[in-house]
Formats: structure tokens, C-alpha cells, sequence
């Protein structure tokens, strides 16, 4: 974070446990549950707190202390009866679990995130499929050419700058390109959420949270919704400026190296519109001479002018 860019909390003061307690009771209505409406209107949407201990089987002094943040951890049988009230998904139950349970102590070092050669190998040969490896905190830390070719030039960006979740928000070609702009957009911010719940407090989490909590209101919004689902494969339709508008499906893959890493493979079926605009795509970046990853320049050295989309290119 820059000398000029103002610190902030990843939670308010009663601590991320209970500020996901807060956010998910009120998603969850009396309703859901079959509960009876009282006679006077509620004042916050959602469920009230002695409604959730009543469905958990717990108290709702205990409960309350919870949201308070009087109490930061609980047993993981309590947890899983709040889970269940709340109405929580498998990752959403994973991320509560993690929340009462922190890193407790020093920090543990961030450190570089260094991808293996074998990885970069594997990326360079998938010369008909867009790729690239996610870190810890959506960062991207390696990509092949035509994964440039469908995102932009990586390699002429900043590497602060190289980051898909700040990419999906803050880049507008990136974000013209989203048929379901919404959708992506939350997804990217799930991601984070549940890295937030596991390294609380990390710089580059807190420089990169904060730039767009200050830069984007739907970010604002979603974060602070406390959305934490995850997808391991999805569809998509893209409006590349270059390759038209086609349909691609991708899938994520954990690294087995580095389980803090993340394969992203963007397919199309064969014979389908979007396997032959990739194809296209493809021998466009290699006339624009884009860069993989490990062709890009190091620290220190120029940057490529990199290449522009426009409008009005097309393969």
C-alpha cells in the first residue's frame, strides 16, 4: 500500500466471526425456516438473534456474545448448528469453521508465490486453451500467450495490476467482455472473502481490498455481504474486442505443488463457435507477439509497448 492510500480493518471491531454471523442472518428470513411472523414488523431483515439460537439449540445470550464479539470461537458441533440455521452452503459452513479458528499468534509470512517450472511447461504447450495460476489472492502469477490474448497483454501491466479480481472490477475491457458481468463479479469477490478468512490481515490482501472497496460500489456492496461460495468450473459468454462474442466454459484446478494455487483452463467444445474464435484468437496473439508469463520482462527491465485492443480489429 502506498504512502498515500489510507489503512483499514478487513473486519470492524467485534472481529470477522461476527461480522459474518450479522451478514448471514440477515440474508436468511423467518420463512425459510417455517417460523411464524411476529404481530409487529421487524425492524432489520432477516432473522432475529434469539430465532437463530432457538434453530442451533443454543442460548441466546451465548449466541449474542457471538455477534458481539464477547466471544471469537465456539466448538465445531455449535458451528455446525448455526451453520445449518443460517442456511449455509458447504464453502459458506468451511468458511464460519475457519473464521473460529484463525491464525492465532505472529503471522505467517506471505512470501513470494513462485510457480514451478513443470506448471509453466504446462501452460506454454496448451497452445489452443487459454491458461494462467492463480494465487493466493487471485493474483496472476503465470499465463500463456493465448490467455493474454483473451484478458490483455499481462506482461506490459504493472504486476500490482495483474490480478483478476482487481481486473474483473477496475479494468474496463475486462469488464465490457462479461456477458454476466454480475455473476463473475461476485464470484471474484468470494474468492476473496474466503482468503480474507484464512490470512486476516495480510498486506497485500488489505492493499488490494482496500483499493477497490474505495474505487468500486458494487464491490463495496458484495463485500461486505460476506458472499464466500466458490465454483470449481462455470460457464461463461465473452464480447472480445478482437474475436467477436462466443461461449466458453472454464474450469479451476488446484496445483498439487501449492494448494494456495489455482489452474484456470478456458475450453470451448470442439467444432463450437468458441473453439474456433480461440483458434482465431491464437494466431492473432502470436502475430501481436504477446507474452506468456515466463517471456515476460523481470524487474527492472522495459516493458513491451503491448497490444491494444480496439473495436474495430478482428481477426
Amino acid at each position: 500500500m502506498d504512502a498515500h492510500s489510507p489503512s483499514f480493518d478487513l473486519a470492524s471491531p467485534k472481529g470477522p466471526l461476527a461480522d459474518f454471523l450479522i451478514a448471514r442472518r440477515a440474508a436468511v428470513t423467518a420463512a425459510e425456516h417455517g417460523l411464524p411472523e411476529p404481530a409487529y414488523p421487524r425492524r432489520v431483515p432477516g432473522l432475529r438473534r434469539e430465532e437463530v439460537a432457538q434453530l442451533a439449540g443454543i442460548s441466546t445470550d451465548y449466541y449474542t456474545r457471538l455477534e458481539q464479539g464477547r466471544v471469537r470461537t465456539a466448538s465445531r458441533s455449535v458451528l455446525t448448528a448455526i451453520g445449518r440455521a443460517l442456511r449455509l452452503d458447504d464453502d459458506q459452513q468451511r468458511h464460519l469453521c475457519q473464521l473460529a479458528d484463525p491464525y492465532t499468534g505472529e503471522q505467517a509470512d506471505e512470501g513470494e508465490q513462485r510457480v514451478t517450472s513443470q506448471t509453466v511447461r504446462l501452460l506454454t504447450n496448451l497452445v489452443d486453451t487459454p491458461a494462467l495460476v492463480l494465487g493466493r489472492y487471485q493474483d496472476i502469477l503465470a499465463w500463456n500467450r493465448l490467455a493474454a490474448a483473451l484478458l490483455g497483454d499481462l506482461a506490459a501491466m504493472p504486476p500490482a495490476h495483474r490480478n483478476y479480481v482487481r481486473m474483473i472490477f477496475l479494468d474496463p475491457q475486462v469488464r465490457a467482455m462479461q456477458d454476466d458481468w454480475p455473476e463473475r463479479a461476485r464470484e471474484a469477490v468470494s474468492s476473496l472473502r474466503m482468503a480474507a478468512g484464512t490470512y486476516p490481515g495480510q498486506p497485500r490482501l488489505q492493499e488490494l481490498v482496500g483499493e477497490l472497496l474505495r474505487r468500486d460500489d458494487d464491490f463495496r456492496v458484495w463485500w461486505n455481504q460476506h458472499l464466500v461460495t466458490m465454483h470449481p468450473f462455470g460457464h461463461n459468454r465473452v464480447h472480445h474486442p478482437v474475436a467477436g462474442s462466443f461461449d466458453l466454459d472454464w474450469q479451476a484446478l488446484n496445483t498439487v505443488d501449492d494448494q494456495e494455487q489455482i489452474i484456470i483452463l478456458v475450453t470451448a467444445p470442439p467444432g463450437s463457435p468458441g473453439h474456433f474464435a480461440l483458434r482465431r484468437l491464437a494466431s492473432w496473439a502470436q502475430r501481436q507477439a504477446l507474452q506468456p508469463s515466463h517471456l515476460a520482462p523481470g524487474p527492472g527491465e522495459p516493458e513491451p509497448g503491448g497490444a491494444r485492443f480496439s473495436r474495430s480489429a478482428r481477426c
